[in-house]
C-alpha cells in the first residue's frame, strides 16, 4: 500500500492521518479538505468563538510545522466530487484525480435548511465568524431547533444581551434523546434566563424579516439561526457503488469496501457493544473511529479491531456542564441515580432492554459519571446496577 488517500481535513481525517503515520506508513498520504482553512476544531463554534472569547486562531488542531511533520500532500480548499470504486481514484473539484490503494471518508455533515433566504447555519468557522460579528445587545435572535447546538447558540446570544427566541417542534426539546423530565430541567434554565421559548410550533420558511410559521405567523427577528439537524456528504458518492444510508454504510470494523473505511460524522457502522448500528456526530467520537479505521486499513484481515466504543459528548449552557456517556436514544427508561433534578445537579441513568446504555451528568463532577462509563462499557445489568447505586446512596 503506497498511496492513501483520506477525504475530510476534520477531526476524524486528521485523526487517521496522524494515525497513519504513527504506526509507520511512509507511503504517499493524500488528505483532502472542501474548506480552505487547514483542521479545526468545532465544538467551540457555538460557544467561545461565537461568544468572542476566542479568535479563530485558537481552533487549530494543529500548527503549520505539525502538519508540515506528517508530510501531507494536503489538498485543501477542494472539495471532493466523485469516487470511481473500479478505478481506486477519488474526482476532486479542480478537475484532478486521487488514486490510492486504500481511502478513509470522512467528509462529516451539512447543515439542514428551511425554505427561505437569510437564515444562519452553524456548521463552519465562517459560520460562527458571520454570526458572531451580527449578535449584539438588543438585538433580536429566532433560533429554530432546540438541540443540544441550538441551546448553545442561545445561551450564548442571551448571555451577550440579545433578545432570544427559541422555537421547537417536539413538546420537551430534547425529550427524544435524553427523556421528558431531563430535557424539562435543561429547558428550565433557559427560561430561568429570558429567553422566548416555544414549544411545539413548526417553522415553514425564513424570511427577510424572521420566521413563517405553520400556522402564519411572523416571529420578526433581525437575525435567524437554523439549527434543525444536519445530512452526512454523502451525495459525492452518488453512484460509486457504496452502500449510502444516513452515511456511509460500514461493518464493525469501519469498512465500507474493500480498502475503503469511512470515520467520523459521516460514517454509520455497526457497534458491537450496543448490538445495534450507529452514526455518532459528537467530538470525541471522531477522533477515536479516525484513529480505528486507519488502523484497521493497515492492519492483516485477523488483526483488525471492531470499533465498539462508549460514545461520549458534552455541552456547556450558562453554568451548567453536561456530559454523557452511552447510546441514549432508543431508550427505554430514565431514573435519576445520583443528585437532585430540581438543583440541577444529578446523573440520569438510562435502560434499553435488560441492560443500561448510557448516563447523563448535569453540574457532577467528571469522576461521578467516568464510574457509569464502566458499567455501560461492561454491558451490565440495569437491576443490578442501579439497585446496588440505590444502596450505596
Amino acid at each position: 500500500m503506497r498511496r492513501i488517500v483520506v477525504v475530510g481535513a476534520s477531526a476524524a481525517g486528521l485523526a487517521a492521518a496522524e494515525t497513519l503515520r504513527r504506526e509507520g506508513y511512509d507511503g504517499t498520504l493524500t488528505l483532502v479538505g472542501d474548506e480552505p482553512q487547514a483542521p479545526y476544531d468545532r465544538p467551540p463554534l457555538s460557544k467561545q468563538l461565537l461568544s468572542g472569547e476566542w479568535e479563530p486562531e485558537r481552533l487549530d488542531l494543529r500548527t503549520p510545522a505539525d502538519l508540515a511533520g506528517l508530510d501531507l500532500d494536503l489538498r485543501l480548499g477542494t472539495p471532493a466530487t466523485g469516487l470511481r470504486l473500479a478505478d481506486a481514484e477519488v474526482e476532486l473539484a479542480d478537475g484532478s484525480t486521487a488514486a490510492y490503494d486504500g481511502l478513509i471518508v470522512a467528509t462529516g455533515v451539512r447543515p439542514r435548511r428551511l425554505p427561505g433566504e437569510g437564515g444562519h447555519v452553524l456548521r463552519t468557522l465562517d459560520d460562527a465568524v458571520r454570526l458572531r460579528d451580527r449578535l449584539a445587545p438588543g438585538k433580536r435572535l429566532v433560533v429554530v431547533g432546540a438541540g443540544f447546538l441550538g441551546a448553545e447558540a442561545a445561551a450564548v446570544a442571551r448571555r451577550l444581551g440579545c433578545e432570544v427566541t427559541l422555537l421547537e417542534p417536539a413538546p420537551v426539546p430534547l425529550a427524544h434523546a435524553v427523556g421528558t423530565e431531563v430535557g424539562e430541567v435543561l429547558t428550565s434554565a433557559h427560561l430561568e434566563r429570558g429567553i422566548d421559548l416555544r414549544c411545539g410550533v413548526t417553522v415553514t420558511e425564513v424570511t427577510g424579516h424572521g420566521v413563517r410559521l405553520a400556522d402564519g405567523e411572523l416571529v420578526e427577528a433581525d437575525e435567524v439561526l437554523v439549527a434543525v439537524g444536519s445530512l452526512p456528504n454523502t451525495d459525492w458518492l452518488d453512484g460509486s457503488g457504496l452502500t449510502v444510508g444516513d452515511g456511509v454504510v460500514c461493518d464493525a470494523y469501519c469498512e465500507a469496501a474493500r480498502g475503503v473505511y469511512a470515520a467520523g460524522d459521516v460514517a454509520r457502522w455497526y457497534n458491537p457493544l450496543f448490538g445495534t448500528s450507529m452514526r455518532i456526530e459528537h467530538r470525541t467520537n471522531a477522533a477515536e473511529q479516525g484513529m480505528a479505521a486507519a488502523r484497521n486499513l493497515l492492519a492483516a484481515p485477523q488483526a483488525r479491531k471492531p470499533f465498539a466504543p462508549v460514545p461520549y459528548f458534552w455541552s456547556d449552557q450558562y453554568d451548567m456542564k453536561i456530559q454523557a456517556y452511552g447510546y441514549l436514544r432508543g431508550h427505554d427508561e430514565v431514573a435519576v441515580v445520583e443528585g437532585d433534578l430540581a438543583e440541577r445537579r444529578f446523573v440520569a441513568a438510562y435502560r434499553t432492554g435488560e441492560r443500561i446504555t448510557g448516563a447523563l451528568a448535569v453540574g457532577m463532577p467528571p469522576r461521578v459519571i467516568r464510574r457509569w462509563r464502566q458499567a455501560i462499557a461492561t454491558g451490565a445489568s440495569w437491576r443490578e446496577v442501579v439497585k446496588i447505586d440505590a444502596i450505596a446512596n
